[in-house]
């Protein structure tokens, strides 16, 4: 009684914005971190100036500075994380509550099922989720690059050095990377709203979020400054 119920608050057009979004959602991660060779994206671009990073950490002194940028990297992902399980405890609470639920959908002047929208916030909830996971994994890769970086010599000339430069340099592409997938899944929670509004506000909402992610990585000002090159 209860599946029925439920599949009866959608249609074909249902389904396909949650395909598309789905899609989206993974085929733009795709694409950023795996951009075709003629033009490379911000976070490619920005991975090398982490490695450019860590090989002039291993000649800094004092290395106050560097300690300072990786301890305000993980207050970052503190923050995030901290900002999607509270969203969360929201999503969860609220579906908890039908009776809001039913009053949400006379606002919005919707005809869905109260279950259908509990569906629909859960598709938010589940963005969010994701977007926790990656956050707090972001956290404690930050946190071991710190210590690598604790463990690199303070001469420059001892046969470790760079190596373990090179090393703090990988983890910290690497959290960086699972930083950057928790924002476009806090991007796409943002379109999964839209769904409240019916299948075609969704399929709206994602294709604007996938352009605004999309140029920000491909043809955003910032990225023509990371690759302006030094004036001779």
């Amino acid at each position: 009684m209860m599946m029925h119920f439920t599949l009866g608050a959608f249609d074909l057009s249902d389904l396909v914005a949650i395909g598309l979004i789905l899609a989206v959602w993974w085929l733009t991660g795709y694409l950023v971190e795996h951009p075709p060779k003629s033009r490379a994206s911000v976070s490619i671009l920005m991975a090398e100036y982490r490695r450019e990073w860590m090989r002039q950490f291993v000649t800094r002194q004092p290395r106050i500075f560097d300690a300072s940028m990786i301890d305000s990297l993980r207050q970052g992902t503190a923050f995030f994380a901290s900002a999607s399980m509270i969203a969360i405890g929201g999503g969860v609470a609220l579906i908890g509550n039908s009776a809001k639920l039913q009053g949400l959908a006379q606002d919005l002047t919707l005809e869905t099922e109260t279950v259908g929208i509990e569906l629909k916030i859960i598709l938010v909830i589940g963005f969010l989720a994701n977007a926790l996971l990656k956050f707090i994994w972001a956290h404690r890769l930050f946190g071991y690059c710190s210590i690598i970086m604790a463990a690199v010599p303070n001469d420059p000339e001892h046969e470790l050095s760079f190596h373990r430069a090179e090393q703090a340099a990988e983890i910290n592409i690497t959290a960086a990377k699972s930083f950057n997938r928790g924002l476009r899944s806090i991007y796409f929670a943002l379109s999964a709203l839209a769904w409240l509004m019916g299948p075609y506000a969704l399929m709206g909402a994602t294709a604007l979020t996938s352009l605004v992610l999309m140029r920000r990585e491909f043809a955003s000002q910032s990225r023509l400054v990371i690759l302006a090159k030094a004036a001779k």
